[in-house]
């Protein structure tokens, strides 16, 4: 869906998890610097660790959400990576074992909603729109995360362990869609990945919204060339829908309803 004041049916709502319903990015800053005290010995800002991993410049997360590799290989191989960037230890699987232990507890520690998710899900409650999610990390541990923050009320819907591969792939746009009752032209996907979310939600026939909250420059001053609609929060995409959307009638909200029971 590209920036305009068009008219556009919606009947259901998918989200993104991490850095979109929930500040995943604070998250990790957390377990990163816990991870830091305890095994990093160079005099770096955690700002730069934290750029650092979020980088992922091997790419083991995205080979993860391909199916390519575990979720545990994908992370021992990026601890791994951070240590001999900023004078950590080598790990074997046992030392692995120990760190990640520390590092998960720090993660889900850290775990807290987005000031704006309750506020979105408030209005589309209100408006009679259903909503979901959908998301590359494993469907319980995003059952798990959402609880702990306080957003129980959105049902999880589709992992990367669901079809064993994750987004940008089309197929696990469709089949969120379907499992919440909607048709895919007439559902909004809102995630933080201009490439892997809004662009490819809209490459599969959803309506696209990137949510920018942490104003990447350089990404903005291209979004509008691939389609989608470019926001800064939840609150925004709410403002946004009560002026230009038309929600879908009372029986296709009662067909979704039903299918999420």
């Amino acid at each position: 869906m590209s920036q305009s004041s068009s008219t556009q049916v919606v009947s259901g709502v998918l989200f993104d998890v991490d850095d979109t319903l929930v500040d995943t990015k604070g998250a990790f800053r957390h377990a990163l610097s816990t991870v830091a005290g305890e095994y990093l010995t160079a005099d770096a800002e955690l700002g730069a660790i934290l750029a650092f991993w979020r980088a992922d410049r091997h790419g083991s997360y995205r080979a993860y959400t391909r199916g390519e590799m575990g979720s545990r290989e994908q992370r021992m191989r990026r601890a791994n990576d951070l240590h001999a960037e900023f004078g950590g230890p080598a790990m074997s699987d046992d030392a692995y074992d120990a760190w990640d232990s520390v590092f998960e507890q720090a993660f889900r520690d850290g775990w807290r909603a987005h000031d704006d998710a309750l506020e979105c899900l408030d209005a589309l409650d209100e408006a009679g729109v259903v909503y979901g999610a959908l998301s590359n990390a494993r469907l319980d541990y995003q059952v798990d995360k959402l609880a702990a923050v306080g957003l129980r009320r959105v049902p999880m819907l589709v992992g990367v362990d669901t079809l064993g591969f994750g987004k940008p792939d089309p197929r696990v746009f469709l089949l969120a869609a379907e499992r919440l009752g909607c048709v895919p032209t007439q559902t909004v996907y809102i995630g933080d990945e201009l490439d892997i979310d809004a662009l490819a939600a809209t490459q599969a026939g959803l309506q696209g919204y990137w949510v920018d909250r942490f104003g990447d420059d350089d990404l903005a001053a291209g979004h509008r060339d691939v389609g989608v609609a470019r926001i800064t929060s939840l609150g925004e995409f709410v403002g946004r829908i009560e002026a230009n959307v038309t929600f879908a009638s009372a029986p296709v909200l009662d067909r979704a309803r039903n299918r999420l029971k």
